[in-house]
């Protein structure tokens, strides 16, 4: 895969994966619907504004298309690096993620989220249209899945589908878990 392709690639799974029409993310950035089209297959190399426009729609850093930049080709869509890894989110919300999926055109997502400590998602999100699951690695973290809360500590594994969760890291130490979600938010 070209560099271009998989920038396409992730734009068309992160329109995708908000619900997101083409003629709806064409009209936000000011551009028409053939060349959204085009960027999204690969065709249309879009500038470094255009790009930024794009990462501004989904909150995420222009960074995070640029990933697999410095990869080796035959590498690009299979293989991600820990050092091109783009974090998305910030110390601030107590939450950042890494994208550890080499792609999101598949038909699931790898994340890497660190929890820092006394932090909360706050409330409940709401459910979304994919299938969680993971495994946290290290810390301790509260998982509220609908009305079920649960004490995890490292080792400890989740799955659920369609329901409303929520987050909360009590102790000193930051959590990280592994997520698995299907199919891509990100």
């Amino acid at each position: 895969m070209t560099l271009n392709s998989l920038v396409g690639s992730d734009i068309r799974a992160l329109r995708k994966s908000r619900g997101m029409t083409i003629a709806r993310l064409s009209a936000a950035l000011g551009r028409s619907v053939g060349w959204l089209s085009q960027v999204e297959r690969g065709q249309t190399i879009p500038s470094i504004s255009d790009l930024s426009a794009i990462a501004g729609q989904f909150g995420v850093t222009i960074s995070f298309f640029f990933r697999t930049e410095n990869q080796r080709p035959e590498e690009r869509g299979l293989i991600l690096r820990a050092a091109d890894r783009a974090p998305l989110g910030s110390r601030e919300t107590g939450l950042v993620e890494e994208l550890l999926s080499p792609s999101l055109g598949g038909s699931f997502e790898m994340i890497r989220s660190t929890f820092a400590p006394h932090s909360s998602s706050g409330g409940l999100h709401a459910p979304r249209k994919s299938e969680d699951g993971g495994v946290l690695v290290s810390g301790r973290l509260t998982l509220q899945i609908g009305t079920l809360e649960v004490a995890l500590k490292a080792g400890d594994s989740f799955q659920f589908a369609e329901t409303a969760y929520g987050w909360r890291n009590d102790h000193d130490e930051p959590a990280v878990a592994i997520w698995v979600i299907a199919p891509p938010v990100y």
